[in-house]
């Protein structure tokens, strides 16, 4: 019933979306001679807030067609590589350019599209081979397709990997630093030829016991039974995954949205100024994050369940207690993979702390193949996005990388 309710609003506030959009192209309108009153511009501008915020959005595209590469434009091509049923993998391969090292960018599938790392990849693509995890909207996956949890995650990250080739470096963005270390603890202790040549991690869940924010309260403050019966939802028959229980996106954007209800609304209301006063620039700066962060998708019950057990509620991996498929995830079986834990000084969703004990647990790696970096003045979202991602951060990440290829091709 919950989805069911969800669509049915989704559809009214579709058709409101359009009327009050027409209404802000009439009021707009230079033919229209209210729009040189002083009433004008404000109503379009307050049809034209509300005609953004309740549109309906389906998958973001990245939309590269160039970056720069020694200096010079290189036209970009978007590949799809590997495709599985619950997500792919994509490449932006660079036209006429075959080097720089090989990089998985791993994005969180935690309700929002990988585009939501288009600032992360621009950044990352003058100087190397991206390729990142594209997942799936699981409302679109039929039943027969089967389950996606964390341990099948793990094993495509491990066969995304396989499939680059090499020894790839691995950069993995807040929620995936969990199965993406499990995938190194085991590639490693096999020895796998394609285990990541470095692993970053970047306001990743590692230790959520560390500096606990409001995002760990909630999945601890309540049985884990409480989630099993109160947040999961059943796609309705509108889509290919009919019948499939899953963790919409919607509930996941509702609280995002919730914990941070103050901030939110002085954005729209920044937004509406801006367009009341014709700082165009300024409002569509606003509308294009906004576009992005409502772009959510659902996860499948049983991924996003057996994450609140294993790394909210349990602790498994900083415990040396996690399995996968019946095998231990051992952290000390990591010995040749640098590892760079990245934290934001202000980050709300994985607290400082929790992604540094990345490196405390890896214990038989040499203090000289770890390193921690903690971003001044930055929040969740500006670890991977915006002027300090792309002017502090970034340089760290293509520093440590670098450092590892030296070894790499000496090694070859």
């Amino acid at each position: 019933m919950l989805y069911d309710a969800y669509e049915v609003q989704r559809s009214l506030l579709s058709g409101a979306s359009a009327m009050a959009d027409i209404g802000a192209g009439l009021l707009n309108n230079p033919a229209n001679p209210f729009a040189y009153s002083g009433m004008g511009p404000i109503m379009a501008s307050a049809l034209q807030v509300f005609a953004h915020a309740s549109a309906p959005r389906g998958k973001p595209e990245f939309g590269f067609k160039t970056t720069i590469v020694d200096s010079r434009d290189v036209a970009v091509r978007e590949e799809i590589v590997l495709r599985k049923p619950f997500g792919q993998l994509k490449r932006f391969r660079r036209e006429g350019v075959e080097s720089g090292p090989k990089l998985l960018i791993v994005a969180p599938m935690s309700g929002h599209y990988a585009t939501l790392l288009r600032g992360t990849v621009e950044r990352m693509m003058p100087g190397h081979d991206v390729y990142i995890t594209d997942w799936r909207d699981a409302k679109l996956v039929p039943l027969e397709e089967g389950g996606f949890d964390l341990d099948d995650y793990v094993d495509y990250l491990i066969e995304f990997l396989e499939h680059i080739g090499g020894r790839p470096h691995v950069l993995a963005v807040c929620q995936p630093s969990v199965p993406a270390y499990a995938a190194a603890a085991l590639m490693s202790a096999r020895k796998h030829p394609n285990r990541p040549a470095t692993l970053t991690m970047m306001g990743g869940p590692i230790d959520t016991r560390e500096a606990p924010t409001e995002v760990n309260t909630v999945a601890t403050q309540r049985p884990f039974s409480w989630f099993k019966n109160n947040v999961i939802a059943t796609v309705p028959y509108l889509y290919p995954g009919q019948g499939r229980p899953v963790y919409p996106g919607f509930l996941q954007l509702a609280g995002f949205m919730a914990m941070n209800f103050g901030n939110h609304l002085v954005s729209h209301w920044g937004m509406f100024k801006h367009l009341v006063e014709g700082a165009d620039e300024s409002a569509e700066a606003t509308m294009a994050f906004y576009e992005e962060y409502r772009s959510v998708c659902d996860m499948t019950a049983e991924f996003y369940l057996q994450t609140i057990d294993v790394v909210f509620q349990r602790h498994l991996l900083p415990k040396g207690e996690m399995t996968h498929r019946g095998v231990p995830v051992d952290p000390a079986a990591i010995t040749d993979i640098p590892l760079l834990a990245i934290e934001g000084e202000r980050d709300d969703i994985s607290g400082l702390g929790q992604t540094k004990a990345a490196l405390t647990i890896a214990t038989s790696l040499p203090e000289s193949m770890k390193r921690y970096y903690m971003a001044k003045g930055v929040g969740h979202y500006g670890i991977f996005n915006g002027s300090k991602w792309r002017t502090k951060i970034a340089p760290v990440v293509e520093e440590w990388i670098a450092s590892a290829e030296a070894p790499l091709a000496e090694a070859a």
